[in-house]
C-alpha cells in the first residue's frame, strides 16, 4: 500500500511538472512573439519631440502644432492667431509607406473635425491632401451638425434628404466620401476621451478599425472601388487614391486635436 501511494505521488508530481513546463514554454513563446511585434513598430512620435513632422508642402511645422504633455496637438490658441498663409495639414516626412498597419490614439473637442491621410503625395498643382489621399475621418459624430451648418455642403454633394445632418460617409471611421463606417459595430467614446484607430493597408484589402471594432473593409483599386470613386465626390479628382506609397498626414480643420501613441509597422 505504501509503495502504491509513493507511485501515485510521484506520478502526480511528474504530471504537474510537465504542465508547468508547457505553461512556461507557452509564456516564453508569447513573450517572444510580443517582443517581435513590438520590435516591428516604428514610432512616429516619442511624446516630447516633433522631429520628422512638418507642414504639407512646407519646411517646418505650422503654428499651433506642438508636442505638449506627451501629446502631438494642434493648439488653436497658438495657431489661429498667427499670420500664416500656408496650409495647416501636417505629414510625417521621414519616410513614405506602402503596405502598413498604422495605430494612433486621438481625441477631439465638441464640434471637432480632423482626419488621417495615408499615401499622401506633395507638390501636385491644383490638388490638396483630400484630392490625393484617402482619409480616415475623425469628427464629433454627436454634436458636429448642431454646431456647424452642413446644408449647403450636403446639397452640393447631391444629398436630397436630411441636409442638415452629418451623413454616414462623413462620420468617424469612414473612408471619407467613399466607404461609410459600419454603425452597428461602432464604439465611439465621447468628446474629450481617447479613442484608438487602426488602419491596415494592403493591395488585397484596406481596413479601418475604431476602438477594437472593424468599421470599414474594401479592396483598393478594384472595379467596385473605381466605380464608387467615379460616381461620387472624387469623380473629377484624377489622382485620388491612385498612389501606392506616400506619407502619413494629419488634417487641420480649425479645431483642436490631440494625437498620441502614433506608430506604424510595414506589412
Amino acid at each position: 500500500m505504501k509503495y502504491l501511494l509513493t507511485i501515485m505521488v510521484l506520478s502526480t508530481l511528474f504530471i504537474a511538472c510537465k504542465k508547468e513546463t508547457k505553461q512556461d514554454e507557452k509564456e516564453v513563446v508569447q513573450k517572444e512573439t510580443s517582443q517581435t511585434e513590438t520590435d516591428n513598430w516604428i514610432y512616429l512620435f516619442d511624446g516630447t519631440s516633433t522631429e520628422g513632422w512638418r507642414a504639407y508642402n512646407g519646411e517646418a511645422l505650422p503654428p499651433g502644432w506642438v508636442a505638449k504633455d506627451s501629446v502631438l496637438t494642434f493648439d488653436t490658441e497658438l495657431g489661429m492667431e498667427q499670420d500664416y498663409t500656408g496650409g495647416q495639414d501636417i505629414i510625417y516626412a521621414k519616410e513614405e509607406f506602402d503596405n502598413f498597419e498604422l495605430y494612433v490614439e486621438w481625441k477631439i473637442p465638441e464640434g471637432g473635425n480632423s482626419g488621417i491621410f495615408y499615401h499622401l503625395k506633395e507638390n501636385i498643382e491644383g490638388a490638396g491632401p483630400p484630392d490625393i489621399s484617402p482619409e480616415y475621418q475623425l469628427i464629433d459624430d454627436a454634436n458636429y451638425a448642431s454646431i456647424h451648418d452642413l446644408t449647403s455642403y450636403n446639397e452640393s454633394m447631391g444629398v436630397k434628404e436630411n441636409l442638415a445632418d452629418l451623413q454616414d460617409w462623413q462620420k468617424t471611421g469612414a473612408d471619407y466620401a467613399m466607404h461609410p463606417a459600419d454603425e452597428s459595430q461602432k464604439v465611439l467614446y465621447p468628446v474629450g476621451e481617447w479613442n484608438s484607430t487602426r488602419i491596415i493597408f494592403t493591395p488585397e484589402k484596406v481596413e479601418h478599425w475604431l476602438n477594437g471594432k472593424k468599421l470599414v473593409s474594401f479592396v483598393p483599386w478594384s472595379d467596385q472601388w473605381q466605380a464608387k470613386k467615379n460616381a461620387g465626390k472624387w469623380k473629377d479628382a484624377d489622382l485620388y487614391g491612385s498612389f501606392k506609397t506616400g506619407y502619413i498626414g494629419f488634417q487641420d480643420h480649425s479645431s483642436p486635436i490631440w494625437f498620441r501613441n502614433i506608430k506604424i509597422r510595414k506589412l
